[in-house]
């Protein structure tokens, strides 16, 4: 029975590790073995450090290798010592090739570590490191800007301290918000709730736009909204106008082209052949060479406008109106100043039959001479001019009795030397007009304004205009500069005034949508209060979106609230300089911008306040200065 027991060997599962060590013959006395020799050498390397602490190059240490390994032969001992040695070397190869890499060793920081005190626990005494007072570690302890602890009432103002520069933070970035919401507001943006998310696709490839390639088939629309985007940032440069061309194009709107060169605008040609639409702004660096190009590549050029081009000069503008003279449909022209003359003007009225749209501002060289040029442009609809001097009512009017019967846009600027008999003419010719804006007209009288605005009743009526209802008007200073005696009962004003303003709201006031009359002081606070007056059918200026009072200082809050009234779809007021307005409430949707009296922490966008609760009498929004 003792015998089977003694022949019987029972055993337990075997690991991975065990099966192993088995296979290949190794024992548990083989791995003692080699750890204690590993042990031994370690400690003879350590011992030759200590007594001879020497750096060997590279070159040495392989001929001290070689040496050592070619004794190894003679000498058991010998060759023991050798690898000892040449493992130490290799060792210290490495070690002084990581020092070279940081600028800083490593060993320096071991050393200090050495000596480092330990941080005391909780419960035990500590100094602070601030105000060098005795007191109790807990849990809550700070700790110091030297790595130190800090005492409880040390801990709160560095907590307060560390509080004061974030909230300094948080201020600069609520200040920024503001502004870049103020500058929406004077760029007419008024958005409530969140942004669409083509906006913030918008908003993010105008932010990263260094890391954009294309854009892809967008609608034209939107490139143009990116364009003028990067415009605004100052960032279209020759690397990202090649998001805004593309070969099958026919419209390319660049607003500013300041940092664009030669080669850049011929770019555009080269690669948009099919271009019909251009629009360039600030192109300073668009020379004669780029206009022959631009004629070579792309001479199907329908629309063309330019600002800035002054490096051009009279030929190359002849040469290009007489190329694709037959093709332009509009052409403006705006801040040339050392060429684009008379005699030009005479070649483009004899080139352009098809012509529709003529715009010319602050083109320094053009004089009267080019107004009586214009008499030829018998297709002409939209005429826009700024001249450098204010021409003579005698140069104009024979222009309003060729053109005037089928212009639809009839924009005048720095005009001061027109008088009643040009308004007479607009008033008998212009029986098309929808757009018109007659600015810094201060020669024209009340009377003759109350002329232009009442409506033709028969043929008979001499005193009416056949000038139809219009939906633009922008009047801004059409009034005298100097005399003030139009607060005389007895002398008639010159420019906006009473009798004019209520003449053109009732003139055309239902249609407008657009009204600028700033700097017209000669309006009274009665003629706005009868204008604006909120009454039972107070909803009669409904198409009016926008409206600048700006200057006039008989508007005050009664005045804006009655806007609010009488205007449903407003959506922007215009007020700079009215400091009788105060605190008003805004509608929803609808910027006031200029409002003086303001407070600085309260957006001026209303917010979910309609139009009925002010036609109630009811409160809104305070608005807040722009």
């Amino acid at each position: 029975m003792s015998g089977r027991r003694g022949q019987r060997q029972i055993r337990g599962p075997q690991s991975a590790l065990t099966d192993f060590l088995a296979a290949n013959n190794i024992s548990a006395q083989q791995i003692r073995d080699t750890f204690a020799q590993r042990q031994a050498a370690a400690e003879e390397q350590n011992e030759g450090e200590e007594e001879q602490p020497q750096e060997i190059d590279e070159e040495d240490e392989l001929e001290a290798a070689q040496a050592e390994s070619s004794t190894a032969a003679n000498s058991r001992k010998r060759k023991r010592s050798g690898d000892v040695n040449a493992k130490e070397k290799l060792k210290a190869k490495k070690k002084a090739k990581k020092g070279k890499k940081g600028d800083d060793s490593d060993d320096d920081y071991s050393d200090l570590d050495i000596y480092a005190k330990s941080k005391p626990k909780p419960g035990q005494l500590e100094n602070c490191d601030i105000c060098n007072k005795r007191f109790t570690v807990t849990p809550y302890t700070k700790e110091g800007p030297d790595g130190g602890l800090l005492c409880t009432p040390c801990g709160k103002q560095i907590t307060k301290e560390a509080k004061k520069e974030e909230n300094k933070g948080k201020k600069a970035a609520t200040g920024r918000k503001r502004r870049q919401a103020e500058s929406n507001r004077l760029d007419g943006i008024v958005r409530l709730g969140s942004k669409s998310l083509q906006d913030l696709c918008i908003e993010k490839v105008a932010k990263h736009h260094t890391d954009v390639e294309e854009l892809g088939d967008l609608p034209d629309e939107l490139i143009d909204r990116l364009g003028q985007i990067f415009a605004k940032k100052r960032v279209l440069d020759s690397r990202t106008l090649q998001l805004f061309i593309r070969s099958d194009l026919k419209t390319v709107s660049i607003h500013d082209a300041a940092k664009l060169q030669p080669d850049d605008f011929k770019q555009i040609f080269a690669v948009t052949p099919s271009l019909e639409k251009l629009v360039l702004r600030n192109a300073g660096q668009f020379k004669d060479s780029v206009m022959e190009y631009m004629l070579e590549k792309a001479p199907g050029i329908k629309h063309f406008q330019l600002y800035g081009a002054n490096l051009l000069n009279d030929d190359a503008w002849n040469t290009f109106i007489k190329t694709v003279g037959p093709n332009l449909e509009s052409v403006k022209i705006e801040w040339c100043d050392a060429s684009f003359t008379d005699d030009v003007i005479s070649t483009l009225v004899a080139n352009c039959h098809n012509l529709k749209r003529l715009k010319l501002k602050y083109c320094r060289k053009l004089t009267s001479e080019s107004i009586s040029h214009l008499i030829g442009l018998k297709r002409l609809e939209h005429l826009s001019l700024r001249l450098s001097a204010s021409p003579e009512t005698d140069d104009m009017i024979p222009l309003i009795e060729h053109l005037g019967s089928q212009l639809v846009t009839l924009s005048l600027e720095n005009c001061g030397s027109l008088d009643d008999l040009f308004l007479d003419a607009v008033r008998k010719r212009c029986c098309k007009l929808s757009k018109l804006r007659l600015e810094g007209f201060v020669s024209v009288t009340d009377a003759a304004l109350v002329k232009l605005f009442t409506t033709l009743e028969n043929d008979a009526d001499k005193n009416g205009s056949v000038v139809p209802p219009l939906t633009f008007l922008d009047l801004a200073g059409t009034r005298d500069m100097e005399d003030i005696s139009f607060e005389e009962e007895d002398t008639e004003p010159y420019g906006l005034a009473d009798n004019s303003f209520r003449a053109l709201m009732s003139h055309s006031g239902p249609s407008l949508k657009h009204l600028n009359i700033s700097s017209s002081r000669a309006i009274s606070h009665g003629a706005f209060c009868d204008v604006f007056a909120p009454r039972e059918n107070h909803k009669k200026y409904a198409e009016l979106k926008m409206i600048n009072v700006t200057f006039c200082s008989a508007v005050e809050t009664n005045v804006i609230k009655g806007i609010w009234s009488c205007c449903p779809s407003i959506e922007r007021v215009v007020a700079f300089g009215c400091f009788k307005v105060g605190d008003v409430g805004v509608p929803g949707g609808v910027a006031l911008i200029g409002v003086p009296r303001a407070q600085d922490d309260i957006e001026k966008i209303g917010e979910g306040v309609g139009m009925d609760a002010f036609a109630s009498g009811s409160g809104g929004v305070i608005a807040a200065s722009a």
